[in-house]
């Protein structure tokens, strides 16, 4: 686990949307060899959004470690989907792929009913799909750019949540993917950092309505973690400076962030709903 400050440093790279993790260097750390799992997952099932690679693969595993089956859905990149798939089985969990666009309403509801007939059951959904295209300035912000982050990263959350909690019973939950951005902001980020945005209120509403039912709804807003997201969206001239902007000097990794998922989801956290942790490298924010 990376922890000094200011150690980390990436070479210059650049992948097409929406990027693969076994073409990045270095490769995210993922499987979190210091992390022991304890059962307090066991016997659940997942649904995990966007979890063939980067933050949705980790929280993955950790879950796994953690006793649950896990079904993942992805957008178009199998390869890395199936070394999600067996990186879960080596936790001795089961795992189910679904490939499609969350952006799609149908998809949802397949998932959902895929993941109840092959896994037998649903606790916990994780929205953390997303859809990242660097702006240079408001003007060259496009209609479809527009409508296909917020169909992705806000439309799909929805979707998702809709279909989740027709078969969650007390105790079921739902953990969604904001971001620093939400609470920051970012110049280049601005479809993006709007749908973050979208997504902490989104959270809280979903809270309120969903709490006489039992199930909890938070979230989780990292920082600048090293994922496909990045070398598929960020200029290349800026890649070797990610994250260095932080009080800790560098990016984080998707292991860093899946502790978090997995608190939010267990009996641990029983007691809160509505609320957003921040694994950002200590950049502060005012919730």
């Amino acid at each position: 686990m990376a922890e000094n400050r200011g150690k980390q440093e990436f070479p210059t790279q650049h992948q097409p949307r929406p990027g693969s993790e076994h073409k990045m260097e270095p490769k995210p750390k993922v499987k979190g060899e210091w992390y022991k799992g304890s059962g307090k997952l066991q016997g659940k099932v997942a649904l995990i959004t966007g979890a063939d690679s980067g933050i949705g693969r980790s929280v993955a595993i950790f879950y796994a470690r953690e006793g649950a089956d896990v079904a993942i859905v992805y957008y178009s990149e199998d390869q890395d989907a199936e070394d999600t798939k067996r990186m879960v089985e080596e936790e001795g969990r089961r795992c189910l792929l679904i490939k499609g666009n969350v952006g799609d309403p149908q998809l949802s509801a397949d998932a959902v009913k895929r993941t109840t007939q092959m896994l037998g059951r649903l606790d916990i959904l994780v929205n953390n799909a997303a859809h990242q295209h660097v702006q240079k300035d408001l003007e060259t912000l496009t209609e479809e750019d527009l409508e296909t982050t917020f169909r992705t990263n806000v439309f799909g959350y929805f979707h998702m949540a809709k279909e989740a909690v027709k078969h969650f019973s007390e105790g079921g939950c739902i953990i969604n993917t904001a971001s620093v951005t939400a609470y920051k902001g970012s110049p280049h980020l601005i479809d993006y950092s709007a749908t973050k945005g979208a997504i902490v209120a989104m959270t809280r509403t979903l809270s309120l309505v969903l709490a006489e039912r039992g199930i909890r709804v938070n979230a989780v807003a990292p920082g600048p973690i090293w994922t496909p997201l990045i070398v598929s969206s960020y200029p290349t001239e800026k890649i070797s400076e990610f994250g260095k902007d932080t009080p800790l000097g560098r990016a984080g990794h998707p292991e860093e962030v899946a502790p978090a998922f997995v608190y939010l989801a267990s009996r641990d956290s029983s007691y809160m709903t509505g609320q957003v942790l921040h694994p950002n490298g200590g950049m502060p924010v005012s919730s």
